[in-house]
């Protein structure tokens, strides 16, 4: 089977994937696709292929955003305030990290984002499903 092939079944199954998941299951594979595409950029920058380092880390740059951006800082309080400057500085420093070419930088960024991956991956059952029930009345009491 052909590489094409292969990546067009791979973008079949993320969108499946996609349309199918809750809400933490998209927080799961938005930082599990940063990681990966951490790890496709240090090749690729470790190859040369600045076209392919700079379209990787502009993903990563993206996700990050995403992530940022989508925290709900009055739920979340202290902790959602924690995890904005922390995902703020990952984007600062991954553009270092584009800008100088340094797989260090690339290395910290990636070593900052796992625990919280890892972190996403051990919430219990449980407390997913009361903050989801949770998020739904206060949907709809507005």
């Amino acid at each position: 089977m052909s590489l094409k092939g292969i990546n067009a079944y791979r973008k079949g199954n993320l969108k499946q994937d996609v349309a199918s998941a809750d809400p933490h299951k998209l927080t799961l594979m938005l930082l599990q696709g940063a990681l990966d595409r951490i790890a496709y950029a240090k090749g690729a920058m470790e190859r040369g292929e600045f076209a392919s380092k700079s379209e990787l880390i502009s993903k990563v740059n993206a996700i990050l955003l995403h992530l940022r951006d989508t925290l709900d800082m009055e739920a979340g309080g202290e902790v959602s305030q924690n995890l904005f400057a922390l995902y703020d500085y990952m984007i600062t420093r991954i553009g270092d990290a584009h800008v100088q070419n340094d797989l260090n930088i690339l290395d910290e960024v990636s070593n900052l984002l796992t625990p919280i991956r890892d972190a996403w991956v051990q919430i219990p059952e449980s407390a997913k499903a009361e903050a989801y029930e949770k998020q739904r009345q206060n949907r709809e009491a507005v």
